[in-house]
């Protein structure tokens, strides 16, 4: 394992510190449960005030810190331009954030060039903080993670992400042949946590056909610091629009992108 650069270690502890107290802010302006307390942008997609505070909060804490470095928000587009570039979803979750559901998270992710190499995912609902940093390991409030030792597809739990923009056929065509295998299907809402889900071991695989870098972007160093497979997201489109992602635990990684016929990298 190589050592990572003391540069990017720094910046790592100071997104903690950032997105924890994003964190704070977004719980305190937390809906209560019940109906969604939010603004339909389309058919089960989500805005919340919250949103937009925590994203403008971040990017003026990163701008403070790191004036060099580039941004990228769901809410703001791109923002700033650099080597390194900081890409943040406010809220990875909304329609549970607006229900006042406990599975959202803050997810803030690190890119050097287009090699993703830090990230912190906090979900404070959940009490749980992912980071993880190229070179240093993926961590779980502070415990090492790794991807699950899982290989029967038939003892597998993997989690599919529902979209408005993916048409009701391929969503089928692929929950289905999940189903097939004899895996145990999931779908909770949050891509960001499913992809830490997988990271940790809690489930084997994710499939996301239409996903988002911001909703990835922290997700994507803890899987390869993990031991989870993952498929070439930013390779096929993921840096400038939506693309496809699928990351699975090592032993059952082929075996699944053969049955939902989406290449791992």
């Amino acid at each position: 394992m190589s050592s990572p650069s003391p540069a990017l270690a720094y910046r790592l502890e100071a997104a903690r510190a950032v997105v924890h107290d994003a964190s704070r802010l977004a719980m305190s302006m937390r809906p209560p449960p019940g109906g969604p307390v939010a603004t339909q942008k389309s058919a089960q997609d989500w805005l919340t005030e919250t949103d937009g505070a925590v994203e403008a909060f971040i990017a003026s804490r990163m701008k403070t810190l790191f004036p060099e470095d580039g941004f990228q928000g769901e809410e703001g587009g791109v923002a700033r331009s650099g080597q390194l570039r900081w890409v943040v979803d406010p809220i990875d979750g909304t329609s549970n954030y607006a229900r006042g559901r406990s599975r959202w998270c803050v997810s803030l992710g690190l890119l050097d060039g287009d090699e993703p190499v830090a990230g912190v995912i906090e979900a404070p609902a959940l009490d749980e903080v992912y980071t993880a940093l190229q070179g240093a390991g993926a961590f779980l409030n502070g415990k090492p993670i790794h991807a699950s030792p899982v290989k029967d597809p038939a003892s597998a739990m993997i989690e599919m992400g529902w979209s408005n923009r993916v048409p009701k056929p391929v969503f089928m065509e692929k929950i289905d042949a999940i189903m097939e295998l004899g895996a145990m299907p999931r779908s909770g809402g949050s891509g960001a946590l499913a992809l830490a889900d997988v990271a940790c071991g809690r489930l084997d695989g994710y499939l996301e056909i239409v996903i988002n870098l911001w909703d990835v972007a922290a997700a994507l160093p803890l899987l390869a610091e993990a031991g989870a497979r993952v498929s070439p997201f930013l390779r096929d489109g993921g840096l400038t629009g939506p693309a496809t992602i699928l990351a699975a635990n090592p032993h059952i990684a082929e075996t699944l992108s053969q049955a939902v016929n989406i290449p791992l990298a």
